[in-house]
């Protein structure tokens, strides 16, 4: 059953600056981490989790999972993700634990 958002519709990627994002992509990596800015050609993730997720303990959507809970495990002070290689972009306080 879909449940609808009592805050207001997006105004678009704008409204994402400043907060933690999950930036999934058609490979192993996924990035978390706060969007500082983004172009044309992608985003700049500050204090980021740059994540292969073919590696290590859990699966991609458990990781995620587990990063909302406990927060980002930042092992980037900074990383730029070019846009081609983002399937999706959403914040990290959507993920349903």
């Amino acid at each position: 059953m879909s449940q609808q958002r009592d805050d207001k519709p997006s105004n678009g990627m704008d409204d994402f600056i400043g907060l933690d994002v999950v930036l999934d992509t058609g490979g192993p990596l996924v990035y978390l981490g706060l969007l500082s800015a983004y172009d044309d050609g992608g985003f700049w993730l500050d204090q980021a989790d740059v994540h292969r997720c073919d590696e290590g303990h859990a699966p991609r959507e458990q990781y995620v999972a587990e990063s909302r809970l406990d927060g980002v495990r930042a092992n980037r002070q900074r990383v730029y993700v070019v846009r081609q290689v983002v399937t999706s972009i959403s914040l990290l306080s959507d993920v349903i634990p």
